[in-house]
């Protein structure tokens, strides 16, 4: 991930944010090494020959390279801005964006898990772009990734760059590695969370938010 007022300065994607001032926009983009889709095409179709998949028939001749393109598209987050803006109103209630609709890839087979993410946060001195926390969700879920990583890393981003009092982060997901595979528990969903600030610290702020995220009655 690389992050900067305006031009990206390369820093590794695990690595704390650099600081930078809330009021400047930041532009966000993920750091890779390259992307050698040649290579990978190539790779995929010694990996479906090692499978006793052949790629000779019309059908399958060009699945290798489908396979490298749509995994080269699954691991490239778009690049985005964050914008905040000055609280004039200093409006101090939970804003909650729900059902933000997520796809990651699991780390450990490389199948995919599908879900929502619902991204929340007490405002301090400034308020987010609501679009922004559906781009955080995305820039941190396009990598291999596992489901409780990706939730604390949201939050702990939000945290850092917006410096707000508090913010909650739950995923609700489908790991098909667990319901295609091994044990195929079909319609099982995973949920994880990460509450940060007051919505940590205080127990109705924390009611509240469940509630919103349709966690608590």
């Amino acid at each position: 991930m690389t992050q900067s007022a305006r031009t990206p300065v390369p820093v590794p994607s695990d690595a704390s944010p650099i600081p930078t001032p809330a009021a400047t926009p930041l532009h966000v983009v993920h750091e890779t090494d390259g992307v050698d889709l040649a290579a990978a095409e190539h790779a995929a179709g010694q990996f479906l020959r090692a499978l006793g998949i052949s790629t000779t028939s019309e059908s399958l001749r060009g699945t290798p390279g489908r396979m490298a393109r749509a995994y080269a598209e699954l691991f490239s987050p778009r690049p985005f801005e964050l914008t905040t803006f000055p609280n004039d109103e200093d409006y101090d209630e939970l804003v909650l964006a729900r059902s933000i609709p997520l796809r990651s890839v699991c780390e450990h087979h490389l199948l995919p898990f599908v879900g929502t993410a619902h991204v929340g946060y007490l405002p301090g001195r400034r308020i987010l772009g609501l679009s922004k926390l559906a781009r955080v969700v995305e820039h941190f879920a396009c990598r291999p990734q596992v489901q409780e990583r990706l939730t604390k890393q949201v939050a702990d981003w939000l945290q850092t760059h917006l410096e707000p009092k508090g913010v909650g982060v739950v995923i609700e997901a489908e790991h098909t590695c667990m319901t295609l595979r091994g044990v195929r528990a079909t319609g099982a969903s995973t949920l994880t969370s990460t509450l940060l600030g007051t919505l940590r610290s205080d127990a109705r702020s924390r009611s509240e938010f469940l509630a919103l995220t349709g966690l608590r009655s």
